[in-house]
């Protein structure tokens, strides 16, 4: 998909860029898989902010995607392929031999008119979901599980794919988007190819309205609040933080503390850190 630009009629249109859309074929929705998406802004049950700068935003239906991909053995023919507000991917809606609709995440490549499949057994090429265990080693794959059954939890978003890098006994190791390295049961689902939407990140908003219509509501810098309001607050001028790291407006670390339990349970799954790191 395409970057687009417009015509500078305003200082912040300048620096504008965004889709083309030129991959999306279908303009409407299927009814039967929207769901509606109620707003919290952030607040909880007791009406209190527990997530900072969300409100607003453009309403949105939510669509219900098939991340499973556990009908197996029939034929499904790609119908269209959809923007989806929910995410950076797009989707794409299909229909199986027995009349079924279902939306999955739309692969590079993916076009209308095209079959896909799910199971043991299937070919392996774009589109079609199938065990780890019998995709080749050095395929490119995405929305994989990390659970059997439970559907797809890695690689989901716009331009991302994962690599098969090796199969050994019950595990297979791949290689995230992260660069981080971690083996996930062998019996576990994904799906080939690459996400695409690729171009998504190289999208300038130009304007702080268009992150008000995705429900983003503004963010004040500490070092601009007075001490009362926040630790980096107070001084003459652009003053230090005063502390020997950042930290939030509650006093807590921030920027960079580690946060992961080093007894989690799921650390004997990763190979290598993001950061070229063992775990110890």
């Amino acid at each position: 998909m395409g970057i687009k630009t417009y015509r500078p009629y305003t200082p912040s249109r300048r620096q504008m860029t965004g889709s083309d859309f030129s991959e999306i074929t279908k303009t409407t929705p299927e009814k039967s898989l929207l769901a509606s998406k109620s707003r919290t802004a952030g607040r909880n049950n007791q009406g209190k902010i527990t997530v900072r700068h969300r409100g607003g935003g453009a309403k949105r239906k939510y669509r219900i995607v098939d991340f499973k991909r556990k009908k197996d053995g029939v034929v499904a023919k790609v119908i269209g392929i959809e923007y989806d507000p929910n995410r950076t991917a797009n989707i794409a809606l299909i229909s199986y031999a027995d009349g079924e609709k279902a939306y999955i995440l739309a692969p590079e490549g993916l076009k209308d008119g095209m079959t896909v499949m799910n199971g043991s057994g299937v070919e392996v090429k774009v589109g079609n979901c199938l065990p780890l265990s019998e995709i080749p080693v050095g395929t490119q794959i995405h929305n994989i599980e990390l659970y059997p059954g439970k559907g797809g939890q890695l690689v989901r978003s716009a331009g991302n794919s994962a690599q098969l890098m090796a199969k050994e006994g019950n595990y297979a190791t791949l290689r995230l988007p992260s660069g981080e390295m971690r083996m996930v049961p062998i019996i576990c689902r994904a799906s080939i190819g690459v996400i695409g939407n690729g171009d998504h990140n190289l999208i300038n908003l130009g304007k702080a309205g268009r992150t008000r219509h995705m429900g983003f509501r503004p963010t004040v810098r500490g070092s601009v609040m007075n001490p009362n309001d926040h630790p980096h607050g107070g001084g003459e001028g652009k003053a230090g933080i005063g502390r020997p790291g950042p930290c939030t407006p509650w006093g807590k670390p921030a920027l960079g503390l580690k946060t992961r339990k080093k007894n989690k349970q799921s650390n004997k799954m990763i190979v290598r850190r993001r950061d070229g790191k063992g775990i110890k």
